[in-house]
């Protein structure tokens, strides 16, 4: 990355007043200038059709982007995932391949796929504007009246939908979209990269149905997807669709140049190293940026933490008597109605709105205008939802971007390695279609659809190939639990009438889940994995939900219900838990770094036995409350390391360091494993032991914390030296005496962060590291 010029623009004189900003107290980490890039363009072929020709240069499009003209071309003979960053016209990349083949066959029929609802509009509204005669598009969503979806059915041939309504609306119910799949010709599968882990898993299930059913009214749809930028688009496109991909990489639009800014609040505590709130900084840059007349959005995960900065905000400009820009800031997270969402949508496209503080439903393609900076408050999770994050601001002129680092372990990690930061490339997508629990469901949903395993010309013959390993495992044991039967031809037939799909939540890998019921109201907040129930809904747990604060009164386990109510207390509760890790099968083996490493699937036992409250201002624990919950068990999958006595014996660990240093090795490992894989470190849990009762030896394991596992430890073992060449510098880097959130101290620790010993962790790490040396 290039040195900034000094331009006299508004974003340069606001980008140069955060830096003397920073300068003065240490807040500034680092600064960087991303070139602009010139557009690859080329005519349109030759052949495009007439219509489609026309309306494009009727929208104001003259030639096309190189990777959009060679989508295009891909698209015509094979599957094709194209991936390229934030406003490079992916969109008329999959739009161009779609619109001419529904011009030139009237009976054709797409399907498009996006995460979220918000998305489909928009698409809508953009396929409108071309104004294409042969179009008949139309949105088929759980909001659409239902005295129209006959009529949709029907008449439209491009349908806007989402892998829910597809999974429970329509693919139950094919038998009443027999013409639509007869003449089934596109899938668009937009945004995806963000079918990851649990929801990518099920999503990779559902589109192996949507061939299948196509299959049987004589139909095998191409397959289009559309990403931003990962280090795995063929792996990712191959694992949703099941069939090869074809990767289109090269980014032929324009970039404007982008100044960025890392920013990390001063050290308020040196004991402790605790720092100021990242969401105090948020709210003072914004203020700043919105006072210079700089359109900005800012982004958080946090939907509480989305409404605080904004207040700051306000708050500030209003000392500042500057009234009127504070009027001008708005919140946006999902919790708002449709209507609340489209109007904020609305007035940033019209300028209204100076500033915007989003979750990450901003962070995907919805149009809301050019914007001139954006501030991402704490590292998102990977630098690919990062980079979508800045790529809001300045698509079209030169934008800012700043990053303000939190206290977690990650976030002062890439502190102390700026330019390793902002030269990181993106993470790989991780998920795994064969999970037990997750592809059980769909086999079962499946069988309901079409009887599966039929021998040709019978309709589930293909399904070896198209349901891929696993699924006659999973059919007998769907059979033995009396829920699918054998018929004497070797098919897995129904077991009576049902609605399987249904009951496959595909946010959650649990077939199992505890209904979260407001008490005040009646109304059902969300659904939570029933092996997650103990640890997130127990009697006096604080839940949150679309940002605001709920305290749990009840939990019947037999009702599979939480009964909750609104809360507005001054603290939060992390519970207390005792694991056990039983080794059920033994995948791999292999000697890394002087231990014995394995990956396989392992059994995980935990119980909950109390919960700490803690005070919201400063973390500082109020009491802890005894709990009697059962335990609760679920497979996953794990690596886990044995390490020798060199390593980890008395005379490497003495007794009193042994356990603490096990202990924080892992929080380490597990906090530097989003490096590695698209994960957040609460998808990730872990064991560490002096003796664990099968090895007989000090052992550490980190495993997938959702049942059945979606390949994020797979990742860790896979590359077992990054992770723990990772975790020990960013333990040996950090200033801290004993430990501290920004190295050992895990947000999600079951123990409540005891015993730790960062010291020893450190000499662990590093005695693991010179054994490969050796």
């Amino acid at each position: 990355m290039a040195a900034a010029p000094e331009s006299g623009t508004r974003i340069d004189r606001a980008w140069r007043n955060v830096i003397a900003l920073g300068a003065d107290d240490g807040r500034l980490v680092a600064t960087s200038f991303e070139e602009p890039r010139p557009a690859v363009t080329v005519p349109f072929p030759r052949d495009l059709e007439p219509a489609l020709a026309d309306a494009l240069r009727e929208a104001g499009i003259k030639r096309l982007y190189a990777h959009q003209n060679e989508a295009l071309g891909e698209a015509a003979h094979r599957h094709v995932i194209v991936t390229s960053g934030t406003a490079s016209g992916k969109s008329l990349a999959f739009n161009l391949p779609v619109l001419e083949g529904l011009a030139l066959d009237d009976h054709a029929r797409a399907l498009y796929l996006y995460p979220m609802k918000a998305l489909a509009q928009d698409q809508a509204r953009k396929l409108a504007e071309l104004r294409l005669p042969f179009l008949r598009h139309a949105i088929y969503d759980g909001d659409t009246p239902r005295e129209d979806r006959p009529q949709i059915r029907r008449r439209s041939n491009l349908l806007l939908s989402n892998p829910d309504m597809l999974h429970v609306g329509v693919l139950p119910h094919h038998k009443r979209w027999g013409d639509f799949f007869a003449n089934l010709r596109w899938v668009v599968v937009d945004e995806a990269h963000t079918y990851r882990g649990v929801f990518g898993s099920h999503v990779a299930n559902v589109l192996r149905r949507l061939r299948r059913v196509a299959r049987l009214y004589g139909s095998d749809p191409r397959f289009l997807l559309a990403s931003a930028t990962i280090a795995n688009p063929q792996e990712l496109g191959e694992r949703l669709v099941g069939e090869p991909v074809s990767v289109v990489g090269e980014d032929g639009a324009p970039r404007a140049g982008r100044r960025i800014v890392m920013w990390n609040p001063p050290v308020i505590d040196e004991a402790t190293q605790k720092r100021r709130s990242a969401l105090s900084e948020g709210a003072e840059l914004l203020a700043d940026l919105v006072s210079e007349g700089l359109r900005t959005i800012c982004f958080l995960r946090s939907r509480k933490g989305i409404e605080l900065i904004q207040r700051f905000a306000r708050q500030r400009l209003e000392e500042r008597g500057q009234g009127e820009l504070a009027e001008r800031i708005a919140p946006y997270r999902a919790g708002y109605t449709p209507q609340q969402r489209r109007e904020i949508e609305a007035r940033l496209m019209a300028g209204e709105l100076l500033g915007v503080v989003a979750t990450d439903a901003l962070e995907l393609g919805i149009d809301i205008g050019e914007l001139d900076a954006s501030i991402c408050v704490t590292f998102p999770g990977t630098v690919a939802s990062l980079r979508q994050m800045w790529g809001r601001a300045g698509r079209r002129s030169e934008g800012l971007a700043i990053y303000i680092a939190g206290e977690d372990a990650l976030d002062q990690f890439f502190c102390r390695h700026p330019e390793e930061f902002l030269g990181r490339p993106v993470e790989a997508a991780i998920l795994d279609h064969r999970n037990e629990r997750i592809q059980a469901g769909h086999v079962l949903s499946a069988a309901y659809e079409i009887p599966l395993g039929g021998a040709p010309p019978q309709p589930g013959s293909a399904d070896d190939e198209i349901l891929g390993e696993g699924w006659r495992e999973r059919a007998d044991e769907l059979v033995s639990a009396g829920q699918l039967r054998r018929s004497r031809d070797g098919r897995y037939l129904p077991r009576g009438p049902g609605f399987p799909a249904g009951e496959v939540a595909l946010r959650s890998a649990s077939p199992d889940a505890v209904a979260v019921v407001d008490v005040s109201s009646g109304e059902m907040l969300g659904l939570v994995e029933a092996e997650r129930a103990f640890t997130t809904v127990h009697p006096g747990a604080v839940y949150l939900h679309l940002g605001r604060s709920y305290e749990v009164r009840e939990l019947d386990l037999e009702a599979r219900r939480a009964i909750v109510e609104p809360f507005d207390g001054d603290w939060y509760t992390q519970p207390k838990k005792e694991t056990m890790v039983f080794i059920e099968r033994m995948g791999e083996r292999t000697e890394r770094l002087g231990c014995e490493l394995n990956f396989g699937e392992v059994s995980v036992t935990e119980q909950v036995i109390a919960y700490q409250r803690k005070r919201l201002a400063d973390h500082e624990v109020i009491d802890l409350v005894g709990l009697e919950l059962p335990e609760q068990n679920f497979p996953t999958q794990a690596l886990w390391y044995v390490l020798p006595d060199e390593l980890a014996g008395p005379a490497a660990l003495p007794p009193d360091v042994q356990l603490g240093a096990l202990h924080a090795a892992e929080h380490a490992q597990i906090a530097v494993l989003p490096l590695l894989a698209m994960c957040d470190r609460w998808d990730i849990g872990g064991l560490s032991t002096n003796v664990h009762f099968q090895t007989g030896r000090p052992t550490i394991f980190i495993y997938d914390g959702h049942p059945g596992g979606v390949g994020i430890s797979r990742r860790g073992f896979e590359r077992f030296d990054r992770l723990v060449g990772d975790a020990a510098r960013l333990v040996g880097e950090c200033p801290c005496e004993r430990g501290c959130p920004s190295c050992v101290q895990s947000p999600k620790c079951g123990n409540l962060n005891e015993p730790l010993h960062k010291q020893g962790s450190l000499e662990l790490m590093r005695g693991m590291l010179a054994a490969a040396d050796r």
